[in-house]
Order: C-alpha cells, then structure tokens, then sequence
C-alpha cells in the first residue's frame, strides 16, 4: 500500500502574495492530516515499513517547521497588520476572531505534542500504531480552524489590507524561512 507521502512541494504563489501562501499552506497541512488518517489504517496491516516511516518523517518535518512557520505568520504579522488596519474603531469582532484563531494555535500545538512522540517512533521503525484519537483532535481541529481563516479571516484580510501591508508580511513570511528577497 503506497502512502502518497506528500511533501515540501514548491507553493504555487510566492511572498508577494502572502494571503495566497497562506492558503496554500492550508491546503498542504490537508494533504498531512490525510496522510496521517492514511498511515493511521496502514500501520496494523504493514506495521512500521518503508512505506510508513517515510510518511512519519514526512508529517513530522512539516508540522515540526511548515506548520510551525505558518502559526508564526498570523500570530507575528497578519494579525497585528488587521488590527492596525481597524485602529481607531476597535471592531469587537475582529479582536474575536484572533483570540479565537489565537488560541486555535495553543490547541493544534498541544495535540501535535501528544502525537510527535508516536510519529517518531514510526519513523524510527519502531511502532506499530498511532492513537486514533489523537490522529483524529489533530485532524479536527485543523479542519476547524482551516475552515474559519479561509471564510472568515484571509477575506477579512483581503478586504482591509493595503499593498503595503501586504508587502510587509510577505517580506516577514520570507525571512522567517530564511530566503532571500527577489530582486
């Protein structure tokens, strides 16, 4: 049974449109839940085979880094880049939904915590299960959370963000991995 291990694939859209790579990561970590549901059915039947330490390496490099990078984005720079943009009406709802997606982060932090031990073992070919439970909080509040920033918060942000914002976090998306502006 081959995994379909997703990967580091190259985004579609660069920093000059960070809301676009935003949503491009959402639907990378997608491709990561379905690949831990898939490795969830695969490891009782293959145990911890080629297969299946590739897809544990694979999720674990990109919740340990990808994911972690894009928490980062909001938190550091789209959300303090909305609520400057709201400055001087102080808009309840907004404030809201940061705390909320805010929190989110704490929630989908904990759960990967819970579950990176079991991944490393699988990598290590050392375990034969994953806790179905803790694939499947992972998994569903990423499915939560991805669901309100696209209908909720990127158009907000669509809506209220001038170029130069937007600019500003692209250039901070960018040097948080470390990449070089294009000139």
């Amino acid at each position: 049974m081959s995994l379909a291990i997703p990967g580091h694939r190259a985004p579609t859209v660069g920093f000059e449109a960070p809301l676009e790579m935003l949503s491009a990561c959402h639907g990378r970590v997608e491709l990561q839940c379905a690949t831990l549901q898939r490795l969830l059915a695969h490891l009782p039947v293959h145990g911890a085979d080629a297969d299946a330490r590739a897809a544990a390496v694979a999720v674990l490099r990109y919740f340990d880094t990808a994911a972690q990078h894009h928490h980062a984005d909001e938190e550091a720079d789209l959300f303090p880049a909305l609520l400057e943009a709201m400055a001087g009406s102080d808009p309840v709802c907004i404030r809201e939904l940061i705390d909320a997606l805010r929190s989110d982060h704490r929630v989908l932090a904990a759960h990967w915590l819970r579950l990176r031990p079991a991944l490393q073992r699988v990598a290590a070919g050392a375990a034969q299960s994953l806790s179905a439970e803790e694939v499947d909080a992972l998994v569903g509040a990423y499915q939560r959370h991805i669901a309100r920033e696209e209908s909720e918060l990127l158009p907000m942000a669509a809506r209220l963000l001038g170029d130069e914002a937007l600019s500003r976090i692209g250039a901070a998306m960018r040097q948080r991995r470390g990449i070089a502006a294009v000139d």
